[in-house]
């Protein structure tokens, strides 16, 4: 149990959330009211969320910096 801990500690330093979460998700298995691992899978779940909503803002960047080029390429056309 407390490997399965270590692991999602060592993933969630390393910036691999999805890994960190599943070890925690089977820490948490075991051990429900785990306090560390319960607190730790607050903290991947919040930088998860985070991950995401920046991946979206650089998504929705790209589009419109693609749609801008794409206007500009037209006018002069």
């Amino acid at each position: 149990m407390e490997k399965l801990y270590l692991l999602a500690v060592g993933h969630y330093r390393g910036g691999d959330y999805q890994r960190s979460r599943h070890f925690l998700e089977k820490c948490l298995e075991i051990a429900p009211h785990w306090k560390q691992p319960l607190s730790l899978k607050k903290n991947v779940e919040e930088r998860i969320t985070k991950d995401g909503v920046i991946g979206i803002g650089i998504a929705v960047t790209a589009v419109s910096l693609i749609g801008i080029a794409a206007a500009a390429l037209a006018r002069r056309g």
